[in-house]
């Protein structure tokens, strides 16, 4: 059975993965106004309810590893070393996310974001998701005592350093500038 179990596993995640490349390629390519779900079923060569079961949205299929990005936020807090502090971790894993943003293969797909409010707009609800879900992580660590609205705050400031990072002239110095004040706002936050 398990055999049978991590093989239909594995097809579910191709097709996952056939659906969102072929979603990208057409959108990048006729623009994502010009494109519909049935466009990118037929080209995927599988049926509408097939892209529903996988994605939710025609903008899911743009940010298809959000899942990815938030299990890494949570992962930078609940997977640090013993005694590794907080804003540390998260910025090293910040940081790694705004290089592969910054990447050559990944600059026409954000400038097609930018340039489609449906994008920005799922991008921006995204972010507040994110946010929400480091909130809940930091706040359930027993060794980093804050408040919720702290835990929040600081989470809320996290995603937007990156968002600020990925759409800087200089993503380090953005990092650099923006991790600062993280840093200095958590120490405030202890009380």
């Amino acid at each position: 059975m398990t055999v049978s179990s991590g093989r239909r596993e594995r097809k579910k995640a191709a097709t996952r993965q056939k659906i969102a490349d072929t979603a990208l390629r057409l959108f990048l390519d006729q623009g994502y106004d010009a494109v519909g779900i049935r466009d990118v079923a037929a080209e995927a060569d599988v049926a509408v309810t097939t892209v529903f079961a996988h994605f939710a949205s025609k903008e899911a299929l743009v940010f298809e590893q959000e899942e990815d990005f938030e299990r890494r936020l949570r992962q930078a807090v609940t997977g640090r070393a013993p005694q590794e502090p907080l804003i540390p971790a998260l910025r090293r894993e910040i940081e790694a996310m705004v290089r592969h943003c910054a990447a050559d293969d990944a600059a026409p797909i954000w400038r097609m974001i930018d340039r489609t409010s449906a994008l920005r707009e799922y991008e921006e609800s995204m972010r507040l998701r994110y946010a929400e879900s480091l909130a809940t992580a930091i706040a359930a660590d027993p060794g980093l005592s804050r408040t919720t609205t702290a835990c929040r705050a600081i989470a809320r400031f996290v995603i937007d350093a990156y968002a600020l990072a990925r759409e800087a002239a200089d993503p380090d110095a953005a990092l650099d500038e923006t991790f600062q004040m993280i840093e200095a706002a958590w120490a405030a936050a202890k009380g």
